[in-house]
């Protein structure tokens, strides 16, 4: 199994979320949930942003509570979607605008040390290179800023995963799932992009439907279905389809079958102060970036 199958396709992710934009606060059941659930964990930190940048804001679940809750701050919504902004716009009321920019996570258009929060809810994995992220992340923070985000670990989908592989055994030409990174990989990256206290933690969530087809309806239906490189182009074989909904029946129970989601949190602080390394010599090496201001 070749790793550039899973490259995430970026124009496809815009296209499918573009296309999606009109009814994703109707489908996006789990989403909502788990923008929600992140948006609690404020409650417990000390923090009086005056810049914040809501990284992957889709149609704004998370932008908009943040404009009534940090009053007076500068929030902005960025999204790879222009639709997703549109739909993210006409949420504002008259007394309360955030700022949109369409751009890409992995590129963000945003000045070094000038943001104090990033937040970003289950939008990681629709990023290619993790540590480019963290590194544009850790470039944007000021001395002191944060960064809270959510994301998918590698038992989402599994029952989707496993069914695709029953059927297609000998065939690794294509990708049927994206892939998700394991909780402690995403810790390690936090470190290598010299965050400081990162805090990682999980938490399972299990959605039903009454057939397959129900659950990739929905997927498609909020932009989540399928961007890898991959992904078959032609249209699925009537037997084909057949083996592989026979297949996830295996998971029914009571009636009902399950789609598996692993929710990872997670968060780390930009150091108030580079902590600078000295040699065996005594010399002290100073990172480049520091040189650089």
């Amino acid at each position: 199994m070749t790793e550039s199958i899973y490259q995430i396709d970026k124009r496809s992710v815009q296209a499918s979320f573009d296309k999606a934009a009109s009814r994703y606060d109707e489908l996006a059941v789990l989403q909502r949930e788990v923008a929600q659930r992140l948006l609690e964990r404020l409650d417990y930190i000390k923090l009086k942003p005056q810049r914040i940048v809501d990284l992957g804001c889709g149609t704004g679940q998370i932008t908009h509570p943040l404009v009534k809750r940090f009053k007076g701050a500068q929030v902005i919504g960025l999204d790879i979607a222009p639709n997703m902004l549109r739909q993210a716009r006409r949420r504002d009321g008259w007394w309360q605008k955030a700022k949109y920019i369409a751009a890409d996570i992995e590129a963000l258009p945003v000045v070094d040390n000038s943001v104090d929060l990033l937040i970003s809810s289950l939008s990681f994995q629709w990023c290619n290179d993790l540590d480019r992220v963290f590194a544009e992340c850790r470039r944007v923070l000021k001395p002191g800023g944060l960064l809270l985000f959510t994301t998918f670990g590698p038992d989402t989908l599994k029952e989707l995963r496993a069914s695709w592989s029953a059927v297609d055994a000998r065939d690794v030409r294509h990708s049927h799932v994206n892939q998700f990174i394991d909780m402690h990989d995403i810790g390690d990256a936090l470190i290598r992009n010299r965050f400081a206290d990162p805090v990682m933690d999980v938490e399972p969530f299990t959605l039903t439907y009454p057939d397959v087809r129900a659950l990739m309806q929905e997927l498609k239906g909020i932009g989540a279905h399928n961007v890898t490189a991959g992904r078959a182009r032609g249209l699925m074989g009537k037997a084909h389809m057949r083996q592989f909904e026979q297949a996830y029946e295996s998971y029914r129970q009571d009636g009902v079958l399950p789609a598996s989601y692993e929710v990872i949190y997670g968060h780390g602080w930009c150091p108030e102060q580079e902590k600078q390394r000295q040699g065996a010599d005594g010399s002290i090496a100073i990172p480049l970036d520091q040189l650089r201001k």
